[in-house]
């Protein structure tokens, strides 16, 4: 957890319950917990769970034990390095890309919850190893960041893309900009992984969001990101109205594995939720889309006109990378420093691809 937060934060976040909050009122106040950002019994474990789900699917990439890895659990993206900040304690998103800098030197980062993934822009903000694409709402919206012209800084100028979008948005209209994007940011950037945050609360009807997509729309974006042949690992996110997230996380997970669920739900514990059509759908509303083709077509010309001006596929001197703990055996003696349970060997953690000057 430490790669990107802070010892004292983590600290913290271990220490804290609702029974001994009394106690660390300042500490809380300074880590913006409370609130939104609620303690509650088994935090701690919670961030583990979230926070460990992502870092195993990453390791798991590199190592080539799957092309797709999954972490509904994953995927809170507003968390920084020593603050909570909209339902999110710890930013997986994060300590899983970090991990993936470790064999790959570019990453793509793309974030289709009806909020803008500042915390994660905020982490990768001025270097070129990752780009981050955040499609969301923009405006008087919580976080209330990811103008059009928020681009990155230094070394990460241009490295950061920002789509601000407006009520309403189609299944037809997040298509019409979500895959040309996508599409030039993988002829321009080529990286060699991806990681997706499907926030669910971007789907109509969310009793926190204000788009119109329906389960298919979403999926899309899903399926998608899949035909494009990199590693790919897929997290959860924002979502508020759950059974809807839960048919939505349910029929992607069948698209990534080759199959098309059956929309009729068999019955189940949990089947009177699902009421009162029992269907595997999200049906679009007719709420008003604010997203005119102008609009659009402005953004979209904006973004191209910026991702020619980064350099083309940057590159990243490589050291070799060692064989994870796991994978050694009997080797471990030959290495010149003992095994670290908490990370593979020190040798190993040492000759990572991750530059000294990396600031995270």
């Amino acid at each position: 957890m430490c790669q990107f937060h802070t010892d004292e934060y983590i600290d913290f976040l271990s220490r804290v319950t609702p029974d001994n909050l009394d106690m660390f009122q300042k500490e809380s106040v300074k880590f913006n917990v409370g609130d939104d950002c609620p303690v509650f019994d088994g935090l701690y474990e919670y961030c583990g769970i979230s926070g460990g789900g992502s870092m195993e699917g990453a390791a798991r990439l590199n190592r080539g034990k799957c092309d797709i890895a999954v972490n509904y659990a994953g995927g809170l993206h507003h968390a920084k390095k020593s603050e909570a900040s909209g339902f999110c304690y710890l930013n997986d998103i994060v300590l899983g890309i970090i991990e993936l800098l470790r064999y790959h030197p570019r990453v793509l980062y793309i974030d289709i919850d009806v909020h803008h993934g500042d915390g994660v822009e905020e982490a990768f903000y001025t270097t070129d190893r990752v780009m981050t694409c955040s499609f969301h709402k923009y405006g008087e919206f919580f976080p209330g960041t990811g103008e059009l012209r928020d681009i990155g800084v230094g070394k990460g100028k241009n490295y950061a893309v920002n789509v601000p979008l407006r009520d309403g948005i189609d299944d037809g209209t997040y298509k019409s900009v979500f895959e040309p994007v996508i599409s030039k940011i993988m002829e321009w950037y080529q990286p060699s992984a991806i990681v997706l945050q499907c926030g669910g609360d971007s789907l109509s009807g969310d009793r926190l969001g204000c788009f119109n997509l329906s389960m298919k729309g979403h999926a899309n974006c899903v399926n998608f990101c899949k035909s494009l042949g990199v590693p790919l690992m897929i997290l959860g996110g924002g979502g508020y109205t759950m059974r809807n997230v839960a048919r939505t996380w349910a029929f992607e997970t069948g698209l990534l594995n080759n199959e098309i669920l059956d929309l009729d739900l068999p019955y189940n514990d949990y089947y009177e939720y699902y009421g009162p059509d029992y269907k595997l759908d999200v049906r679009p509303s007719n709420m008003y889309n604010a997203n005119s083709p102008e609009y659009l077509d402005k953004i979209m010309t904006q973004i191209f006109s910026n991702l020619e001006s980064t350099k083309f596929a940057p590159s990243v001197q490589i050291n070799d990378v060692p064989r994870d703990a796991e994978d050694l055996g009997d080797e471990d003696e030959d290495l010149p420093d003992a095994i670290d349970t908490k990370g593979g060997s020190q040798f190993a953690r040492d000759n990572i691809i991750t530059p000294k000057t990396e600031f995270y």
